[in-house]
């Protein structure tokens, strides 16, 4: 990335193909780097640290139980700091390659109970008691590159660019900004043994868009959250920031969500139409818990991305439709044809917590709570 558009950024200035002579050092024999990563007290924030096994895991449950400072994260005081990292999730290291492993882990607290930011532990009772019905996940998570001022990579440092409508599944330098980072991301997930699915420029210039699924069951949100802190670090090495921000740019500029596509065995056999009409009703009842479990704060940052502009339904009304994406669910063509498939639900905002989501949907459509 050239200096010149990334003044700011210190990461930028970094040689990094110099890393490569130690990366290339051989390592002791059956010794591995495992990096493990959780959520922090924003419900939100990644965080990661290493350590050295002497073993190559082939389980989470393999792993050792580690502790870390709570009272950096904004999950504990620093009287009684400690919170446990419980391994849930291995993946392989694509940065540093070989046996080492990226690590996802679930948090709690001093009485093993789990920490607010871990809504992994709820997602996981409700998806063990419909795992008969094999619940399927399809998250499409939009994000957004920003130069280090904030401003949206490429964008005029005084103005904008112009409006939307050539950018979407562009081609072309005035229409596509930080392919490179979207294609190193693409193959470091595929690498990592995320199950990425297809990656496009969104409708805002210097927006992207990845898909993770169709995933069973927890795998979802693990695989969401794997994806994220790729996406993360591969852009730390360009020296660029890729925001989940719902809405980094005010006024007539489309938004970022994470739509989430939802099925049952039900739905997706023949007639299963009537389980998706089933479903919609049941979240038709239940609009505010749903909004409230879209977004970190409650949907305080949905309200200003859900306005019934810019491709979204308004946040105040339930809504659904066939092929409709000013809705709050849209029931694919090819789903309404087939009289089967899945539902999108595109509410979910960008920055929400993906265990949240694939909850309520269970806990609603299936469990009917």
């Amino acid at each position: 990335m050239s200096r010149a558009v990334l003044r700011d950024s210190p990461n930028a200035g970094i040689d990094k193909t110099l890393l490569n002579r130690y990366l290339d050092l051989p390592m002791p024999e059956n010794t591995i780097q495992a990096k493990y990563i959780w959520i922090d007290g924003t419900g939100e924030g990644l965080r990661s640290k290493t350590r050295t096994v002497d073993f190559i895991p082939k389980d989470p449950k393999e792993l050792p139980i580690w502790t870390y400072d709570g009272s950096s994260t904004y999950q504990a005081d620093g009287a009684n700091s400690d919170i446990y990292l419980t391994p849930v999730a291995i993946y392989r290291d694509p940065f540093r390659r070989g046996d080492n492993k990226l690590v996802l882990c679930e948090t709690y607290k001093p009485d093993k109970t789990p920490t607010e930011s871990n809504k992994r532990f709820a997602a996981m009772q409700s998806m063990e008691a419909v795992k008969d019905q094999e619940p399927w996940f399809g998250i499409e998570q939009e994000y957004t590159f920003l130069d280090f001022d904030n401003r949206p990579l490429g964008w005029p440092k005084n103005g904008y660019p112009g409006p939307q409508g050539p950018y979407y599944c562009g081609v072309g330098a005035d229409r596509v900004i930080g392919r490179e980072i979207v294609e190193a991301h693409y193959r470091a997930c595929l690498y990592a043994g995320v199950k990425i699915a297809g990656t496009n420029a969104e409708v805002m210039p210097s927006q992207w868009e990845f898909q993770v699924g169709p995933c069973v069951g927890i795998s979802g949100g693990d695989d969401l959250w794997m994806a994220r802190f790729i996406l993360h670090r591969i852009a730390e090495e360009y020296g660029v920031i890729a925001t989940l921000d719902p809405k980094p740019v005010d006024g007539a500029w489309n938004g970022a969500g994470a739509h989430t596509n939802f099925s049952t065995k039900t739905m997706r056999a023949d007639g299963g139409i009537a389980e998706i009409e089933r479903a919609i009703d049941r979240l038709s009842k239940k609009h505010l818990r749903h909004i409230q479990a879209y977004d970190p704060r409650g949907g305080k940052d949905n309200e200003r991305r859900l306005t019934g502009k810019c491709e979204t339904s308004s946040i105040h009304d339930f809504s659904a439709g066939v092929a409709n994406r000013n809705v709050s669910i849209r029931i694919p063509r090819g789903v309404a044809e087939d009289k089967k498939g899945y539902l999108e639900d595109r509410r979910p905002s960008s920055n929400c917590d993906p265990y949240s989501v694939i909850d309520a949907l269970v806990r609603t459509c299936v469990l009917n709570e």
